[in-house]
């Protein structure tokens, strides 16, 4: 089958390969025909080294397909249906698991990292996050895999599978913004403009969405904010709408120190500064024992939207069949798989909010 494989970080281009075959599936795993899968930034950052990925690899996460053949032990699914990834699958058992917090399950993530997923000729290919959806097939966990109807377009169930459960979920379920609140969204990529989506469904009084890219402020608005400005407007939006006080909540979608301090400053004395982006490792932002105390906010996580992928995949698509949630407006590209490098690069210019790789 076709693949495009990154073969060392940093790479700008990925080699398209017409001679992978996929490994598996084994007993409780998914094989998976792919139909749509999402050019993410996450994507970006595995191959740029932001994101730790072994090499080589096929990248890509946010997917969508039929299923081809299960492994021993899977009862609950068949070929032929329908599935969108669930690139973050929990094992049901370990600690976080118990505890009810299965987006904090590292099991088959880690797994990805030490067991290859592929194979190039005779060399072992690892796949991003344990998936690699910039293939036209793939092997997942029985986790991995959400049934979803077959009224739902490829290209919808592959978004519900990252950006739009992580944006919205960062919203409804970890930050659990309730009608009235006031709310700043920094950062209006696809997970971004998910997060201003989510504010608007969840009832948000207020909802400003902050970008550097111009383009991207009357997409926003599009999308159910109330106003949009750049970062150095911020300021006066903080003044002009909250008479200095600040917002209850400030999403940080971008997660590096410069956004992180804008969210703080932006969040009011007791409100909550939400991290939805994932920073590098190497990043450090300094926040003083004094100001942490007296001003009373609170900085909380918000990895994959704090989601449950089989309670909240079909929650999202609800929303999105009420027409409460738009993700086909979100999609600005539709490309084939040997347009991936190139989609990768542009993510950079801003210009788009979602490309989406469909396959023939």
């Amino acid at each position: 089958m076709r693949a495009a494989v990154l073969h060392t970080i940093g790479d700008e281009k990925l080699d398209i390969r017409d001679d992978v075959t996929v490994l598996g599936p084994g007993p409780g795993e998914v094989h998976l025909r792919v139909r749509a899968s999402g050019v993410c930034h996450s994507d970006l950052s595995a191959l740029n080294g932001g994101l730790p990925q072994p090499v080589p690899a096929v990248l890509g996460h946010e997917a969508a397909g039929d299923v081809i053949a299960v492994g021993d032990g899977v009862e609950d699914l068949a070929a032929g249906d329908r599935v969108a990834v669930n690139w973050l699958p929990s094992c049901g058992t370990c600690a976080h698991c118990r505890l009810g917090e299965p987006y904090l399950c590292m099991t088959h993530v880690m797994a990805g990292y030490v067991m290859p997923r592929f194979t190039a000729g005779e060399t072992p290919v690892f796949g991003m996050a344990g998936c690699g959806a910039f293939a036209e097939e793939m092997v997942v966990p029985r986790a991995g895999a959400v049934q979803i109807g077959d009224d739902v377009p490829y290209e919808v169930a592959a978004l519900i599978g990252c950006s739009v459960t992580t944006g919205v979920g960062a919203v409804v379920n970890t930050a659990r913004v309730r009608p009235g609140d006031t709310v700043v969204v920094i950062g209006c990529g696809g997970v971004g403009i998910a997060a201003v989506q989510g504010a608007r469904v969840a009832g948000a009084s207020l909802i400003v969405a902050v970008d550097t890219v111009p383009a991207r402020h009357e997409q926003a608005l599009r999308f159910g904010a109330t106003h949009s400005t750049a970062p150095d407007g911020l300021g006066d939006l903080v003044t002009g709408l909250t008479g200095g006080e600040g917002f209850d909540y400030a999403f940080d979608v971008v997660a590096v120190p410069q956004t992180l301090r804008a969210a703080w400053s932006a969040a009011r004395r007791g409100g909550t500064v939400v991290v939805v982006g994932a920073g590098r490792a190497e990043h450090q932002v300094e926040f003083s024992p004094f100001e942490l105390l007296f001003e009373g906010k609170s900085i909380i996580p918000s990895l994959y939207g704090s989601a449950d992928p089989p309670r909240d995949f079909p929650r999202l698509l609800s929303l999105w069949r009420a027409g409460r949630l738009d993700v086909e407006g979100m999609i600005s590209r539709r490309l084939r798989l040997d347009q991936v490098g190139d989609a990768l690069a542009s993510l950079g210019s801003g210009d788009v909010i979602r490309q989406v790789i469909v396959h023939d």
